[in-house]
């Protein structure tokens, strides 16, 4: 039994966030407790969605809420994507990389099957913002994050700041 009660947000660049994620093998108490912390998580930090390498947990699994309350998250558990429609380049921030926010391509629309946390699989197609957002979140799912998207010169205008996250990261690992 693992406690995801303790579970807090990962920053890069911790390696759990650059792993592929492990599927979620049965819905468990312990499964219910980590989608609980994660839409906790996503609510404490302002965010629209979250997923469990976010949380420091290597399982295929994510929340997403577009007005970022508790009320409206979904929990999303093995999701398979489909993406079509043309790519469009819109600013996205990523609470695991703070204070970097870029244009990032991504596909107009996708389709989403998934289990929730009753053990139903469903299916959900979306465009706009949560188009973008689930994608961001199964990006995570695959150990890939924004910075690993975008442009040259936006990399080189973040790169202090994830020199600064890399020098935090160790400077934690180190005490």
């Amino acid at each position: 039994m693992t406690d995801y009660s303790k579970c807090s947000l990962t920053r890069f660049p911790a390696p759990v966030l650059s792993q592929r994620a492990e599927p979620v093998g049965e819905i468990t108490d312990d499964i219910r407790c980590l989608a609980d912390q994660m839409i906790d998580l996503m609510v404490e930090t302002e965010g629209v969605g979250f997923a469990a390498p976010q949380a420091g947990v290597n399982l295929r699994m994510f929340v997403v809420s577009l007005d970022g309350t508790r009320e409206n998250a979904r929990v999303y558990i093995n999701p398979e994507m489909e993406v079509f429609g043309p790519q469009i380049a819109h600013e996205e921030g990523c609470l695991s990389l703070p204070g970097i926010y870029t244009p990032i391509s991504r596909y107009a629309k996708c389709k989403v099957s998934a289990t929730d946390l009753a053990g139903n699989r469903f299916t959900e197609e979306a465009e706009g913002l949560l188009a973008r957002a689930l994608q961001h979140e199964y990006d995570h799912l695959e150990g890939v994050m924004i910075k690993d998207r975008m442009s040259r010169p936006a990399k080189i205008r973040a790169r202090r700041q994830l020199k600064q996250l890399i020098d935090e990261f160790n400077a934690g690992s180190a005490s």
